[in-house]
């Protein structure tokens, strides 16, 4: 989980660089349309085990198994979408005729909101967690905060608890979206708690306990993040506005960026209409009589899918954060162009890639202190990430998967790198030549990649029939053709992170 950059590659010749383009796009779009074909083969099949709904395309049902999606899309259209609004034209009007009350302001707006959808029960269990959180980091003792917080999180899981805040709440999904906001607050907590044991504030406690409040309740990042540092939080709101570089007006910023939103929520609704790739993997018998090219769309999909979601689920806060002068985390960069573990953990959640580094990579020694001490940091992050989504069975394999890919690659490249191996390269291959045996490595490291992606959005069954039909009863006949696409990803990841535009 190291943060050294990419080191430039040698360039290829436009042709070839082309014919990569070429296949990739082909066939992200020809496996697409076999997953097509699949799902309107079988849609009254689909249709009576998942129930799906009417679409909003003529001729078209809608597959509404994506829980995450359905769910802040539903709560979008409930309230989230007008409650940032709310929070935009507050921040927008305190910015113009009251600043120094913008912070106060948009903190108490974040606080009423978060009332008003998770009630007041709900909010208290967040406001003990906050006061518990910080009486424990007036002790300065890192150690202590990190027991204070984990057992906080694991509160989450006691059933008794569990079944008391339910009674709360009249539908599941109200009762989900305070364990969300819970577990998001979690990491908040964790950020200040640190942040004050490692540089203890020249400032009083009330007015730590008032920053804390805003951050918390900082409404755009409150139920789903990105995750921003509580030291980043601070130091950017308390920066001047006359110190920012804004190149365009906040209009038309807010223009731009909200048609991008809407562009990116309409690929993702037509990806669902036409393709009921999460119906399909939640049935084995149907994952078991794909086709080839369909179950490749399958996987391709699934990991589309995700992506897409995430630009919707992060971008209208991320612009909201943008025009309140804060400097969120980059919204993830397209799957398609990951070709490693290293990449898709740096560039997917850079928020809590950033936080991961910072909070429990860095001070448990991470890549300053030998082999041993970067494969232990590495491998307590993993451990911490599966452990924050709920620890269930599945995500200990898909943990499990991407340390492995971590070290594996890592070690890798400290091989490829040492001075006895690269006089080997160096004197028997070209520039052009190494950089193409990179792309064939990195392309199995992607395909690795994508099966634990599966893992981790379809369950222990769908990585384990993938791994069946391609792996193993497909070595000779799915495999290389897999491989061979997948090295031409590579390739145009290779050309995107050592050439970007």
């Amino acid at each position: 989980m190291s943060a050294k950059p990419t080191a430039q590659l040698a360039p290829l010749p436009w042709i070839e660089i082309l014919s990569y383009w070429l296949l990739s796009f082909g066939s992200h779009l020809y496996s697409f349309y076999q997953l097509h074909l699949f799902s309107k083969e079988h849609e009254a099949g689909l249709q009576r085990e998942f129930h799906l709904e009417k679409g909003l395309l003529k001729g078209f049902k809608k597959d509404l198994s994506d829980f995450e999606w359905s769910f802040w899309t539903e709560w979008a259209k409930k309230s989230l979408l007008w409650t940032l609004i709310g929070h935009g034209v507050i921040s927008r009007l305190t910015s113009i005729f009251y600043p120094r009350l913008k912070v106060p302001a948009i903190s108490l707006y974040g606080f009423l909101a978060a009332s008003r959808v998770l009630g007041i029960k709900g909010v208290n269990v967040l406001l003990v967690h906050l006061g518990l959180s910080f009486l424990v980091a007036q002790l300065r003792k890192p150690a202590l905060t990190w027991v204070c917080n984990l057992l906080l999180l694991s509160t989450l899981q006691i059933q008794w608890l569990q079944e008391i805040q339910r009674s709360w709440y009249k539908t599941e999904e109200e009762y989900y979206l305070l364990l969300f906001s819970v577990a998001v607050c979690g990491l908040r907590f964790i950020s200040f708690s640190l942040e004050h044991c490692w540089c203890p504030p020249d400032r009083g406690r009330i007015v730590q306990l008032c920053w804390l409040f805003s951050y918390t309740f900082y409404h755009p990042f409150f139920y789903n993040g990105p995750i921003v540092t509580f030291k980043d939080y601070i130091e950017q709101m308390q920066m001047p506005a006359e110190k920012t570089d804004r190149n365009q007006s906040a209009f038309t910023f807010a223009v731009l960026r909200s048609g991008r939103i809407i562009l990116w929520w309409c690929i993702a609704e037509y990806m669902i209409h036409v393709m009921y790739m999460h119906s399909i993997q939640s049935n084995e018998t149907y994952l078991e009589i794909l086709p080839p090219w369909a179950l490749g769309g399958l996987a391709l999909a699934l990991v589309q899918f995700f992506f897409v979601k995430y630009l919707v689920l992060f971008g209208l806060p991320s612009m909201l954060a943008t025009l309140d002068e804060l400097v969120p985390p980059k919204l993830p960069r397209c799957v398609s162009i990951m070709y490693s573990f290293t990449g898709m953990w740096r560039h997917f959640d850079e928020g809590l890639y950033r936080w991961l580094i910072r909070y429990i990579y860095v001070p448990l020694g991470g890549s300053h202190h030998g082999t041993l001490y970067k494969m232990l940091s590495t491998g307590l992050a993993f451990g911490f990430v599966c452990l924050w989504h709920g620890g269930h069975d599945y995500l200990q394999y898909w943990a499990l998967m991407n340390w492995t890919g971590i070290l594996v690659e890592n070690g890798l490249k400290s091989l490829l790198t040492s001075s006895f191996v690269r006089s080997i390269v160096e004197q028997n291959f070209s520039a052009t030549m190494e950089r193409r045996c990179t792309a064939l490595l990195s392309a199995c490291s992607t395909a690795m990649l994508i099966l634990s992606n599966l893992v981790f959005l379809g369950g222990i069954h769908v990585g384990r029939i993938f791994w069946k039909r391609v792996f193993i009863q497909g070595w000779s006949t799915i495999l290389p053709p897999m491989l061979a696409f997948l090295y031409c990803f590579a390739q145009i990841g290779l050309e995107w992170t050592s050439y970007p535009p």
